[in-house]
C-alpha cells in the first residue's frame, strides 16, 4: 500500500511522464540509425506514413520531459519541507540521493540508452537542493532568469541555423551499416562511450531549461497546485498550455532543425505544464481510484525502475542484439514503432502491478534508497 503522507495525484502525473518519455524515446529505438539518425533525420527515406509519424511524435516531443522535470522539482521540494519539518539538515544525506542516481544515469547511459536524462537530473537536483534554502521570493525570480537564458540560447542556435545555407534542413543518414543493427549489446556499450562528446550534448542544452523546471515544480507544490484551493492556478496552467499546443504541433511539423529545436526546448514545456494541471485537476475530480489512475499511480510508484525496464525492452526489440526490428522492418516502422510503445507500456505497467502486490518500492528505487542511507550512515558525522 501507498504511505498515507504520498501525494497520490504526483504519483499519478509522474506515471504518465514515465510512460510519456517512452512515446518519445520509442522513435529513436526505431531509427535505424538510432539517435544518430533522429539527429540528421527523423523519418528514414522509403518510410510509410512518414507525415503521421510526424504528427505522433509531436504528440510527445519535449512535453512528457517536461513534466518529468516538473516531478523531480516536486519530489526535491517534498523531501525538502520533510527534512525541515524533521529537524534534520538539508541537503545533507540527498547528496548521496543524487550522486546515486547519476550513477543510475551512467548505467543506463553506458548498457541501455544513450539518451538518458538521469545524468543531468542529478547534477540539477543537487543545484536546487541548496536553491531551496533560499527564499520563495528569489526562487520566482530564478526561474525567470533561467528560463530567459535557455530562450535565449535557443533562439541563438535557431538564428545560426537559418541564417547558414544548408543547415536548416534534413541531413542524409550516414553510410555504411549501422552499428545499432551490427554491433552487439556490449560492442553498443563501446560506441556510446566513444560517442559520449555527441550524445550528452543535450544536457548541457537544457541545463537552464531544467534548472527552471525543477524551480518551477517546488513553486507549484509551494502554491497549492495539489490542493482544492489550486483550481485556479490549474486552471491558468492549462489554459498556457492549450494555446502553446498549436503552436507545438505548427513546429513539429516543419521537419526542419530549427523548427524541432523550438518546439522541443520552447512550445513544449508550456504543453508540459498545462499537462500537469490537467492531469492534477482530473485527479481531483474524478479521483486516483479508477484503474487508468491506479495504473498510473503503480508506474509512479516504481518510475525510476520503470523507466530503466522500458529502455531495456526497447534497445531489446529494435537493436541488432535483440529481435532487430529497427532494420529489418524499416519500411514499416510507423505501425511497428506504435505496436512496440503499446507492448512494452503493458508490460512495464503489468510488471508494476504485479511487483508492487508484494512489495511497498521498486526494485531500484530500494537499491539506490538503501545506498543512499548507507553511504550517508557511513560518513562522518559534520553535523554540530
Amino acid at each position: 500500500m501507498p504511505s498515507p503522507h504520498r501525494v497520490q495525484a504526483l504519483d499519478v502525473v509522474r506515471g504518465v511522464a514515465i510512460v510519456g518519455t517512452l512515446a518519445t524515446n520509442i522513435w529513436v529505438f526505431s531509427h535505424p540509425w538510432g539517435l544518430l539518425g533522429m539527429l540528421s533525420s527523423p523519418t528514414v527515406p522509403g518510410e510509410q506514413a512518414a507525415d503521421a509519424q510526424l504528427v505522433l511524435m509531436a504528440l510527445a516531443q519535449g512535453k512528457f520531459l517536461a513534466l518529468l522535470s516538473l516531478t523531480f522539482g516536486i519530489g526535491l521540494a517534498l523531501q525538502h519541507r520533510s527534512a525541515h519539518s524533521h529537524r534534520r539538515r538539508w541537503p545533507g544525506r540527498y547528496l548521496w540521493r543524487a550522486a546515486l542516481l547519476f550513477v543510475d544515469g551512467v548505467v543506463n547511459y553506458v548498457l541501455i540508452a544513450e539518451f538518458d536524462v538521469l545524468m543531468g537530473y542529478a547534477v540539477t537536483a543537487a543545484i536546487v537542493s541548496f536553491l531551496l534554502l533560499t527564499r520563495p521570493r528569489a526562487q520566482r525570480a530564478m526561474i525567470l532568469v533561467f528560463g530567459g537564458l535557455h530562450v535565449a540560447m535557443i533562439s541563438l542556435i535557431v538564428l545560426a541555423l537559418t541564417a547558414i545555407p544548408g543547415a536548416n534542413v534534413d541531413g542524409a543518414l550516414p553510410d555504411g551499416p549501422s552499428p545499432y543493427a551490427t554491433e552487439s549489446f556490449w560492442g553498443l556499450a563501446l560506441f556510446r562511450v566513444d560517442n559520449i562528446d555527441v550524445f550528452r550534448a543535450e544536457p548541457v542544452l537544457i541545463g537552464f531549461l531544467s534548472l527552471a523546471m525543477f524551480l518551477a515544480g517546488a513553486a507549484l507544490l509551494r502554491a497549492g497546485v495539489f490542493t482544492a484551493d489550486g483550481a485556479g492556478l490549474r486552471r491558468r496552467l492549462m489554459v498556457a498550455g492549450a494555446c502553446a499546443a498549436p503552436l507545438d504541433l505548427v513546429l513539429a511539423l516543419t521537419a526542419t532543425p530549427a523548427g524541432l529545436l523550438l518546439e522541443r526546448y520552447v512550445a513544449a514545456p508550456v504543453v508540459g505544464l498545462g499537462l500537469l494541471g490537467l492531469i492534477v485537476e482530473l485527479c481531483r475530480f474524478r479521483g486516483v481510484s479508477g484503474w487508468w489512475a491506479r495504473r498510473a499511480t503503480e508506474i509512479g510508484r516504481v518510475a525510476l525502475s520503470a523507466y530503466l525496464l522500458q529502455n531495456l525492452l526497447g534497445g531489446a526489440l529494435f537493436y541488432g542484439w535483440g529481435f532487430g526490428l529497427a532494420e529489418s522492418l524499416e519500411p514499416w516502422r510507423v505501425p511497428v514503432t506504435v505496436i512496440a510503445f503499446v507492448a512494452i507500456t503493458v508490460l512495464v505497467a503489468s510488471a508494476a502491478h504485479l511487483w508492487l502486490r508484494r512489495f511497498s518500492t521498486g526494485p531500484v528505487e530500494w537499491l539506490w534508497r538503501a545506498a543512499a542511507n548507507l553511504a550517508a550512515r557511513d560518513r562522518p558525522s559534520t553535523a554540530s
